[in-house]
């Protein structure tokens, strides 16, 4: 298969802050791009030589200016339609002890943070919807802090079984 043909390899990541909250970012309004003002997840294409966590982290580094140090793998979408080309989307999640006020969005018009309920009010770029439907749907979402944890006098108790 020559280069041309190749499935472009995409490393993206759902990526939370501090409040529990899925970070988003607005893609900017230009006709010559793929789903011009659509709501778009952090990453990007994986560069020659690259392995999708590499990809990730340099994605984040060039769109946030913050440097991911920790994530997990979620799952792979293998995209053969729904996006503007046959593709296969490496999806990882990660969490920041940041709030979106106190990040700098270097690609894109305007970003924001989701509760989960407000995803279906999102017009996501691509597939994404779905693939935040899936997170949803896998329990993985991160509870806000005020529901992990109930203070009792000086300590905190984390309702959650061990």
């Amino acid at each position: 298969m020559d280069e041309t043909t190749k499935v472009k390899q995409i490393a993206q990541v759902l990526l939370f802050d501090r409040a529990g909250r899925l970070l988003i970012y607005l893609r900017d309004d230009n006709p010559a791009i793929p789903f011009p003002n659509h709501w778009d997840l952090f990453g990007g294409h994986l560069e020659k030589g690259e392995t999708p966590e590499q990809a990730l982290v340099r994605e984040v580094k060039e769109e946030l200016g913050i440097e991911l140090t920790v994530w997990y793998p979620f799952r792979r979408f293998d995209c053969a339609e729904g996006d503007a080309y046959p593709n296969v989307k490496h999806i990882y999640w990660a969490a920041i002890d940041k709030s979106p006020a106190e990040l700098t969005l270097h690609e894109g018009q305007k970003l924001r943070s989701i509760a989960m309920a407000e995803r279906t009010e999102i017009k996501f770029a691509n597939i994404l919807g779905a693939v935040v439907d899936a997170f949803a749907d896998a329990g993985l979402w991160p509870e806000p802090p005020s529901a992990r944890f109930k203070v009792t006098g000086s300590r905190f108790n984390d309702p959650s079984p061990p």
